[in-house]
């Protein structure tokens, strides 16, 4: 059942099949994590929902790549916010616990600055209290309560007055919090940056850094991002799942269920354009030419594309245009089978350098890749603790893993491996940092995958050959300075900014939606009702913004707007109800 939350419900009408209308037709465009609660919501409803999706699997950003035969995720790493998607599952009709197996993390990260300089952040808020006092001492320690308990408020201040909000205004949370409410207003900082904020807030600098970084998770610096955005510390803080099989798991959930409820999935089809007759929707003609009537349209795709007119004209003014100078952070990521060796790595390991300032300034001041990166480092073999999985929760190792140090080679799907051709080794980096062989007789190659923060310029400029090569040089030289070494078994996938443009068109490369750069930046996005009547969208570059949880509660939002505007415009084949919407015929509507 819908949550009354959102003022729907989807229930039965009680009319005989005999007098069902047909249902209402909606194309889907893309089969993300929006995108796919979209269908299993709107199915669930009784619409005839069919999803086109250009890919060969559901999943969008949600993804994984193959390495001597193992899968590795190369996307989203990180499961938060278990109550929400659970809450957001049930309304399309299914249990998320009994769909996904689940394992909850004590350790949330490790972090490193160098081989002795070490700092997990725990669940528990009293152990991460207490690893910080012995890192940086007891009055650090205290203050980072503080900053924990400032990060809770910002959070439940913004949850139902921004979050959820369906369209944000900054006029509509002054109203919405009322005089009693302007204080907790001002406590968010909206016009202060992460950066000034945590500086104020901690004295030692790394921690700075470690805070910092969360500005990251929505493809921003936190120079430029406003403090508002401590929220995503409490986000992680409030809790960190491991998703069984890897995060496609989730995806491969939704996609079922909306089967189960009635969708079509037809994989392997582009969208070419989205029609539109007497000033709304009629339809989408295919990448083959085939045209498929619509009385409603999702776009589960970054807005940006509409704009840039890839999708027809009818579509170009449908939503907020995002300049190539807001765009978020991009990415390259590393994928790889190695043995890991000299540090003690957990599941999530983030290694920085210093002058992180100098690295922002270099992706979005310069466009470059930075010299001195910050590292993220999944271990897919590993628990949070870092002991080595045997449960299920990560594949068992081959046999047998031939040790090689790869060179490079286009694959032709959107990424790059690295092969047997090579490319110039480091001046400054020994062999033993390339890649040295442990004794210890219990490793065995583990599923790695390393990502650098880029620039989102992929549209107009492709890193080369040896570019790439240097930021992978750098990367490691920074692993090698914190103590690990990695010894790669078989090739090492890379992507770069300019694969990810070619996968999310219009983008750049940037892996975010627009950048949360300054007071306004979270009101300029699109939200999940467009400008074109009977277009709808989610995804990351929509409200409330990127992340799994956050995607998946657009396609919530937007399936929710869908079918009460359906009803409410008279549009509907089906009769409607006081309070819901009423589907008729063979395709009802669940219950639960």
């Amino acid at each position: 059942m819908f949550s009354a939350a959102y003022g729907i419900e989807a229930r039965c009408s009680g009319q005989s099949e005999a007098f069902a209308m047909p249902a209402d037709r909606v194309v889907v465009i893309g089969a993300g994590i929006g995108g796919l609660v979209a269908a299993a919501v709107l199915a669930r409803a009784g619409l005839d929902v069919t999803v086109v999706e250009k890919a060969a699997r559901p999943g969008g950003k949600i993804r994984t790549v193959e390495v001597a035969g193992r899968p590795i995720d190369v996307g989203p790493t990180v499961f938060t916010m278990r109550g929400l998607m659970r809450e957001i599952a049930g309304t399309a009709g299914f249990d998320l616990d009994a769909a996904v197996t689940l394992r909850p993390v004590e350790t949330l990260a490790r972090h490193a600055w160098g081989p002795e300089e070490r700092l997990d952040l725990f669940a528990d808020p009293a152990r991460s209290a207490d690893a910080i006092g012995d890192f940086s001492g007891a009055a650090e320690a205290k203050r980072f309560l503080a900053f924990h308990a400032e990060a809770a408020h910002v959070f439940r201040t913004l949850d139902h007055s921004f979050i959820r909000a369906e369209a944000p205004s900054r006029a509509g949370l002054v109203m919405g919090a009322g005089l009693s409410g302007l204080v907790d207003l001002a406590r968010i900082r909206p016009f202060q940056t992460l950066w000034s904020t945590l500086t104020r807030m901690f004295e030692d600098p790394r921690l700075r850094q470690l805070f910092g970084r969360y500005a990251t998770y929505c493809g921003s610096s936190p120079f430029s991002a406003p403090a508002t955005l401590m929220l995503v510390a409490h986000v992680e803080m409030d809790g960190v799942w491991l998703v069984e099989g890897g995060m496609i798991r989730l995806a491969e959930a939704f996609a079922r269920q909306a089967e189960a409820n009635g969708a079509t999935f037809r994989y392997g089809v582009g969208a070419a354009r989205i029609e539109a007759e007497g000033g709304n929707v009629s339809g989408v003609t295919l990448e083959s030419g085939e045209w498929l009537a619509a009385d409603a349209i999702l776009f589960n795709g970054d807005v940006e594309a509409l704009g840039a007119g890839l999708l027809g004209e009818a579509p170009v003014r449908a939503a907020p245009r995002t300049s190539p100078n807001d765009r978020s952070l991009s990415a390259v990521t590393f994928a790889s089978v190695a043995r890991a060796d000299g540090f003690p790595l957990a599941r999530h390991t983030v290694f920085f350098s210093g002058g992180y300032r100098a690295e922002f300034d270099q992706i979005f001041g310069r466009s470059q890749l930075p010299e001195a990166p910050t590292v993220y480092l999944c271990a897919q073999d590993r628990d949070d603790g870092g002991g080595l999985l045997s449960d299920g929760f990560a594949s068992e190792p081959p046999p047998s893993c031939p040790a090689a140090r790869p060179g490079i080679h286009d694959l032709g799907d959107g990424a790059v491996a690295k092969g047997s051709r090579g490319y110039p080794a480091s001046p400054g980096m020994t062999a033993e940092a390339r890649g040295r062989r442990s004794d210890a007789p219990d490793v065995f190659p583990e599923r790695l995958m390393l990502l650098v923060n880029a620039p989102p310029v992929g549209d107009v400029y492709q890193f080369g050959r040896e570019e790439i090569a240097r930021c992978e040089r750098n990367a490691l030289e920074l692993l090698d300075r914190c103590g690990l070494t990695l010894e790669f078994s078989g090739e090492t996938i890379a992507t770069t900014p300019s694969q990810f443009a070619q996968m999310f068109p219009a983008t750049g490369g940037a892996l975010y939606g627009p950048a949360s750069h300054g007071s306004s930046a979270s009101f300029r996005r699109a939200v999940t009702t467009s400008r074109l009547p009977g277009l709808y969208l989610a995804g990351g570059s929509v409200h409330p913004g990127p992340g799994v949880p956050m995607a998946a509660l657009s396609g919530w939002r937007a399936a929710t707007s869908l079918i009460r505007d359906l009803a409410s415009t008279g549009k509907s084949r089906r009769a409607a109800t006081p309070g819901g919407i009423s589907t008729a015929g063979a395709r009802t509507a669940g219950t639960g």
